[in-house]
């Protein structure tokens, strides 16, 4: 486990990385460790809303960035994430979740019929308009889990809402999947000459965000 002054480290470390070196790719080692971060990420319920999209292609990277108002971090980084979103939470996706949670439990899938109409039943209850917003919350925590998780390793990352999302999911092929996209995560080393690298962290005084009731 990492001591508390090797999180805080790791915590300064991280920033929204502007310019990647691009001859600098992570190993397949630890991209496999940062894909099992993604699996590992908490949601709601244990849902897991989500699809992760790597964009290994170049040239769908580049079309990628026209839809990005440009940001260089989406050609240069040595990994792209697109996180997407169910759009919807059908009683089919609690029931996929229901038979691997009893694969993972050993268990009868009858016998999660109590958890399985709570979580029914709350979605039920939201109009499918706010089940999606729902879902895209979700999203964002797999996104903070892989963040973090990549700082612990020493790698780079650059959160990207600067984009299109109607024309991302055009691009990728998503009409009709199910799946939206929420945001992208570009991943890798920084630039020597990335000038935001050393800029000083803006934030408020620690009394004015924690109150102690």
């Amino acid at each position: 486990m990492l001591t508390p002054a090797k999180l805080l480290e790791c915590l300064q470390f991280r920033y929204a990385t502007k310019k990647f070196d691009t001859e600098r790719k992570i190993s397949s080692h630890d991209w496999a460790v940062l894909e099992q971060a993604l699996l590992l990420a908490p949601s709601s319920f244990g849902l897991q809303p989500w699809k992760f999209l790597v964009i290994d292609d170049p040239a769908l990277r580049a079309e990628l960035a026209t839809k990005s108002w440009g940001q260089t971090q989406i050609t240069e980084a040595s990994h792209l994430v697109v996180f997407t979103t169910r759009t919807d939470m059908t009683e089919a996706d609690v029931d996929r979740y229901m038979a691997s949670l009893a694969t993972a439990q050993d268990r009868p899938v009858d016998s999660l019929g109590g958890y399985r109409s709570v979580i029914a039943g709350y979605a039920a209850a939201m109009t499918t308009e706010a089940r999606h917003a729902w879902n895209v919350r979700q999203t964002y925590l797999a996104l903070g889990q892989f963040m973090i998780s990549a700082a612990v390793l020493g790698i780079d990352t650059c959160p990207l809402e600067g984009m299109d999302p109607a024309a991302y999911d055009e691009v990728l092929g998503l009409s009709g999947s199910g799946y939206a996209t929420s945001v992208a995560c570009a991943a890798g080393y920084r630039s020597t000459d990335d000038k935001y690298a050393s800029s000083p962290k803006s934030r408020f005084p620690l009394e004015e965000i924690i109150e102690h009731r």
